[in-house]
Formats: structure tokens, sequence, C-alpha cells
């Protein structure tokens, strides 16, 4: 049987700054470590190749921590291990994480010379007052250069905005939105504020000092976005992303599709078919440990575990049901060996379809819209 095409995801763990909603694998260091972070993930690379073979290799992501902070030659150096270690398809998607501040936007062109061919921005917001609340190091002014450098340099261009925020209104939203897509209108990310435990935010929304809206109109908002991306001709394909036809994340869609990929860098996860088996790996989460590990013996992995079939089958509807396209029947069965009628509750799954929330057609499960946005509360009713 030929293996599962791959994808490859590249932690870089550094930023300038923690974010206050921020609960990513993401630290700050005075200096950053350049050369050993990267001797250690081009080590860390070649392990992974070594042990999976010549695969054939679609997509590469690097995310963090913030990956514009890498040298570009970190990048070229990678992208070159990664050509030579696996089967590379004529189009390989390659995206790499920015964020706008001066530092990063004028590393842009070395990235895109060294291979990258998709970037992702965080702008978060158009708005000053957001951008301060949400402990951004970039203005406004930097986040449209940023765009517009971008569109010059790059085929494909993504950005982020988060809403949902204290005090956003519904026409508020709209306004910045269109803004957004005026500059940018290819593809876009966009995630609702939550209160993460650990995180500055959760001190603050204890207190008081922060009030998140009420659902009703968080629930507006994810509406109005919808309607605002459709007018500029972006569709939802994902709970959280918008794309012109052809302009979806290929590398995201191998983790909602429940492909095989590899992560390498600190913390990094991965999903890998082993000797016939699903595996679930994951890296060392502290930067610094993890580099030791590679040294010490070529991988920072401290966890390899064949994944149980009830648990592939909870991960590929929790994943799959995200899409708008949703869960094919013939892909589950090949991926999990179970029929997707065999996975669900059938007296659930009827009153879920009569609720609105699914609908079961030629051999695909899909969650509308409103089961989209339940989809947390929706899945442990659903499966058996």
């Amino acid at each position: 049987m030929t293996p599962e095409p791959l994808a490859l995801y590249i932690h870089w763990p550094f930023c300038l700054s923690r974010c206050p909603y921020c609960d990513f694998n993401a630290h700050v260091r005075d200096v950053i470590p350049q050369r050993r972070f990267r001797d250690a993930l081009r080590r860390e690379l070649a392990w992974e190749a070594e042990r999976l073979g010549r695969r054939s290799l679609r997509s590469i992501f690097f995310g963090g921590g913030t990956p514009s902070l890498m040298e570009p030659e970190t990048v070229a150096l990678l992208l070159e291990d990664a050509r030579a270690m696996f089967d590379i398809s004529g189009d390989l998607e390659v995206t790499l994480e920015a964020n706008p501040t001066s530092i990063e936007t004028s590393r842009l062109a070395a990235l895109r010379d060294a291979g990258v061919n998709r970037i992702s921005i965080g702008i978060q917001s158009l708005e000053p007052e957001p951008l301060a609340m949400l402990g951004r190091r970039h203005s406004v002014a930097q986040a449209i250069a940023a765009l517009e450098i971008a569109r010059k340099l790059f085929p494909r261009v993504s950005f982020d905005l988060i809403y949902a925020r204290p005090g956003q209104s519904i026409a508020a939203w709209r306004s910045e939105l269109r803004h957004a897509l005026d500059l940018v209108a290819d593809h876009l990310s966009l995630y609702q504020l939550t209160i993460e435990p650990g995180t500055k935010f959760e001190a603050l929304h204890r207190s008081g000092e922060i009030v998140l809206p009420e659902p009703d109109l968080a629930a507006a908002l994810y509406d109005a976005t919808a309607e605002e991306a459709a007018r500029f001709g972006l569709l939802p394909y994902e709970i959280s992303n918008y794309a012109k036809p052809g302009a979806e994340s290929r590398h995201n869609l191998r983790y909602w599709r429940y492909g095989d990929y590899a992560g390498i860098g600190p913390g990094a996860h991965g999903r890998l078919t082993l000797d016939g088996r699903l595996v679930a790996t994951r890296r060392h989460r502290a930067p610094e440990p993890w580099a030791d590990l590679v040294e010490r013996s070529g991988h920072g992995m401290t966890e390899q575990t064949a994944l149980r079939p009830e648990e592939m089958v909870r991960e590929m509807l929790l994943m799959g049901l995200r899409l708008t396209e949703g869960v094919s029947a013939d892909r589950f069965l090949t991926r999990t060996g179970r029929t997707l009628a065999s996975a669900v509750d059938a007296d659930a799954l009827r009153r879920a379809a009569e609720e609105g929330y699914v609908t079961w057609h030629d051999g695909r499960l899909t969650a509308t819209q409103e089961g989209r946005r339940r989809l947390d509360a929706l899945l442990p009713y659903l499966v058996i």
C-alpha cells in the first residue's frame, strides 16, 4: 500500500514578547540561540526522515512562536534538507507565520528567496486600541505596510484577526473586516477571543478587568464574518478559515482530513503511519531541554503512542467536522478501520439532523454552520 502523503510542521518557539491571551508553546529570550536551534532542527529532521523513508511531501509549515524571527538561512537550509530527504511534488506549499513588526517585515524578501511561497501574518486587529489590549507590538500602519509588502512578494498571503473582543460591536467588526479584506482577500483566519488557563488574560478575566461579549453577540459576530467574507469571494471551508476557491491552506487541510504529518521542534506533535499503525508523537516542550535531547540522541521526542481505534474515531470526527466538506465515509473507513455509521449514535445523529446541526448525504457526514459552532458539545453527543 502506498503510504499517506506527508505534511511537515517545523516549530520555532521564540517570540519577541508574550501576548496576554496566548497559551501556545512560545518563549521569550533576550538573545535567541539561532545557530544552536538551526543545527538541532536540521538534525531532528534528518532523524525523522531516516525512519519515515522517502515519503511524498506535500507541504511544510513553519509555526511558532514567531518563525519570522528565524534567520532566513535557517529556513533555506531546512527546505534544502527536506527536498533532499523526501519526494517533493512540484507545487510544494511552504508556509511561514510572521508578525508585522518592522524587524520581521524587513526579512520577508529574504524568506521568499529562501523558498517560502505562502506567508501567514498575525495582524489580529486593524484598530489601535484592540492592538494595545491584545499586547501586540505592531501598529495599524505597520500591519497595513506588512500586508502590502507581502502581497508584492508572495503568491499566497493569509492573515489572522481576533474577534469577540471586549466592547466590540457588530458594526465596528464589519468595518474592520472590510478594511482588512480590501487589503488582502485570498485567505483569512478569524479566531474568537477566548480565555485560556495560565495566561495573563485569565487573571484579568477573573478580576473583571476583561469582560467578553455575551454568547449571542459572539455568535452574531461570527455570522457577520461569513457575510463580509462572502462579499469578497471568500468561503468558509473550516470553522475559523475563509478562502477563495483554490486558496485554502493545503497544509492545514492535511490535519483536518486526518492525514499523516510529522512535527519537529520543541513541543511539536505528529500523527504518522508506522508499520501499519497510526501513532501520535510529541516532542519535549521546553526549548533548551529539547535541544539537549537532540544533541544527545538525534531527536527530542518524548512520546510515541499507537492510537486505539476509538481514539482515531474521535480525532477524525473532531477534525473533519470542522470542515465545511465534512467527513467522507470512505475515507473514514480507510483511515480508522471502522464504518462511519458504526462510530456515531444513530438516534443522536437523527436528532442532530432534525435540529439542523448535521447532514448525512451521499456518504458524507457534515456539520452545518450551527453545528460547527457547537462542535465541542455536539461531538460527545454523537460519538459512541
